[in-house]
């Protein structure tokens, strides 16, 4: 049984070392205790960080946290026990909060908007929090995920056993429409899928198909989904977006990334696999959601699934575009028949959340639809688009064990 239930019982018992050694000794029984950091009591989070003696003193370490820290930097300075190499700080958070964080080691502290070379600062001192397992490998960037006890579920879903896995195949697509060559698409085919059998089945057409495919393991989710019934057996086509500039000016509403959908990507998916085109979803993450929804309302006869998870549906780049798309939801007679609709509690108030909860009001008043809205206590990023993910594609295409309504 832990010696200390809480945080501060803990702290109140270093108080009456008699020295620093004590106080040390102290540290090393609670880590023994509490190997995972964040400590978490309730709705009180309590980050700690040890340094190897060995090592050079550090002078500093904060919690990066710009989810949900409104300063700049977005830090939560750490406390070092007085004597041990034990630091920490506490937060309170709400119950339900699934967020991203870094440890920030003796950075220097100076505000990110004088920053010559943010990136280069980044690299630095910041990394993901060493005593924490649940992570996410963005590929540039590592980051810790806090998750609170009543928040979202977090898995690595590749690390689950006994989930028969489906075949994940990578071709290169080019465009004369998009004007891009050799562009990775990836191709999930389910468990027992085989190309010689007749039978057909659903598709999704995924943006950021380097996402998808990677961080956000759609394949995974898709497999232990397809094992539990609650998503149908279906085939995910994942696209890889342009980088930079190319990403926006390609997924900010526009006719000729629709007809790239609709004229090139649909066609090669259906002639390499068994689809069933009288049943396909298109859906995205962030300015990719909102190329979903374009295609999915200029087309809901082919498009008639889709899945937004955090659009940017109001201020900021595109905000005329992304203004006629929501217009487009209020004044279209007819929608695509099922809709997955998510935002996080911590983006950006007039680009994603407001807007978010305005069409949900449109949609959710929307007769013969089959409509699902999701806020999680997230912010902007991997860590909470992967947590809605499972839900979006049951929503899209349910299996036998899955709601329908």
């Amino acid at each position: 049984m832990p010696r200390w239930l809480d945080f501060d019982a803990f702290l109140a018992d270093t108080m009456l070392a008699v020295n620093d050694e004590a106080r040390q000794a102290l540290v090393e029984e609670l880590i023994e205790d509490q190997p995972v950091s964040p400590w978490i009591n309730d709705d009180r989070a309590t980050f700690f960080y040890t340094h190897a003696a060995s090592l050079a003193p550090i002078e500093n370490v904060a919690l990066v946290l710009d989810t949900t820290i409104n300063a700049d930097p977005p830090f939560l300075r750490m406390e070092r026990l007085a004597g041990t190499n034990f630091w920490h700080v506490s937060h309170v958070f709400e119950r339900d909060d699934l967020l991203d964080y870094m440890l920030a080691v003796d950075d220097p502290m100076t505000p990110l908007r004088t920053e010559p070379n943010v990136a280069l600062r980044v690299a630095t001192y910041w990394d993901a929090d060493p005593r924490n397992p649940l992570r996410m490998d963005g590929g540039e960037t590592r980051v810790s995920v806090l998750r609170m006890g009543t928040a979202r579920a977090y898995l690595d879903w590749m690390a689950l056993k006994a989930v028969p896995r489906g075949k994940v195949t990578q071709h290169t697509l080019n465009s004369d429409l998009l004007g891009f060559k050799e562009r990775a698409l990836w191709v999930y085919t389910p468990p027992g899928y085989r190309p010689g059998a007749r039978m057909t089945y659903p598709v999704l057409i995924l943006h950021d198909g380097q996402w998808a495919a990677g961080p956000l393991q759609v394949p995974a989710i898709a497999d232990a989904l397809i094992k539990n019934n609650r998503l149908q057996p279906l085939i995910i086509a994942m696209i890889q977006s342009g980088t930079g500039g190319d990403r926006e000016r390609e997924y900010l509403p526009n006719d000729a990334h629709y007809q790239f959908l609709l004229t090139e990507l649909l066609p090669f998916v259906q002639s390499n696999y068994k689809i069933d085109a009288a049943h396909v979803a298109i859906g995205g993450v962030a300015v990719g959601a909102a190329a979903a929804a374009y295609a999915a309302l200029n087309n809901p006869m082919v498009f008639s699934g889709l899945a937004m998870i955090s659009a940017p549906l109001g201020k900021g780049v595109g905000s005329d575009q992304l203004r006629d798309l929501v217009r487009t939801f209020e004044t279209n007679e007819t929608l695509p028949a099922r809709i997955f609709q998510s935002v996080g509690r911590y983006e950006a108030k007039a680009r994603f959340l407001r807007p978010a909860l305005t069409l949900r009001e449109t949609l959710v008043s929307q007769r013969n639809l089959a409509y699902r809205f999701a806020e999680t206590g997230s912010g902007h990023g991997l860590v909470g688009f992967k947590s809605v993910i499972p839900e979006a594609l049951a929503w899209l295409f349910p299996g036998s064990a899955a709601p329908s309504r």
